[in-house]
């Protein structure tokens, strides 16, 4: 039951990884963090033409994904916020030292995550639902639907949020036919936490994730 569970969970995230990145191309140096819509959409963009831009050198070295998201991927991502969002109650519990260790893990996880997401995309089609008004919002959730031909539509979503401080907008959970990835990683780590030294096991468990060879699955 574990394995599906995770299987599910590893296609789920491959499917939302592929909608942020599988957008039609724009030509924009720098993403509109202004914009929650637009800053998903070009943030994709602009991930996924470095991708293509590099198919010959991440064919002979898939290792170079992980470069990728670091560079085009992670700043539009409030790994931060993610990371207290799985610990939940837990937070509080944490010396300040273990937070910090957390976190930073944590980031790297993501990294890991969404590398290895995108050795399963295969030129799958994204629709993204229409613009909303946001003027009044901090958080927005940005729609698409994901169209893969002879495969059922794959619905997804965005969960953004804007900083309060520098009014930006960056991604923070990613939905899956209404599975979330921070809900869903929550209730994995929740158990581990509970036990003694458990936040030590999980950032342990998390390296040994981190620590996997990037693998393209074709």
């Amino acid at each position: 039951m574990l394995s599906k569970v995770k299987t599910f969970l590893r296609l789920a995230l491959s499917a939302v990884a592929i909608s942020f990145f599988a957008v039609a191309s724009v030509s924009a140096e720098k993403v509109d963090q202004q914009n929650p819509y637009k800053m998903v959409q070009q943030a994709g963009s602009k991930t996924f033409d470095r991708i293509k831009a590099e198919q010959t050198n991440i064919a002979n070295n898939p290792e170079i994904l992980r470069t990728i998201m670091e560079e085009e991927l992670m700043p539009y991502i409030d790994y931060k916020f993610s990371a207290f969002k799985v610990l939940g109650k837990y937070t509080t519990k944490l010396s300040r030292e273990e937070l910090l260790e957390f976190v930073s893990v944590f980031r790297e996880y993501l990294i890991t995550s969404y590398a290895v997401a995108m050795g399963y995309y295969d030129d799958q089609l994204v629709e993204f639902a229409p613009e909303m008004d946001f003027s009044r919002d901090s958080d927005v959730t940005v729609r698409a639907v994901i169209k893969d031909d002879g495969r059922p539509d794959i619905k997804v979503a965005f969960k953004v949020r804007k900083d309060r401080k520098s009014n930006e907008w960056q991604a923070y959970d990613m939905v899956a036919e209404g599975i979330s990835l921070l809900s869903s990683k929550r209730s994995e780590f929740e158990s581990i936490l509970r036990e003694d030294d458990g936040v030590n096991k999980v950032i342990a468990q998390m390296r040994k994730s981190i620590t996997q060879p990037i693998v393209l699955e074709k």
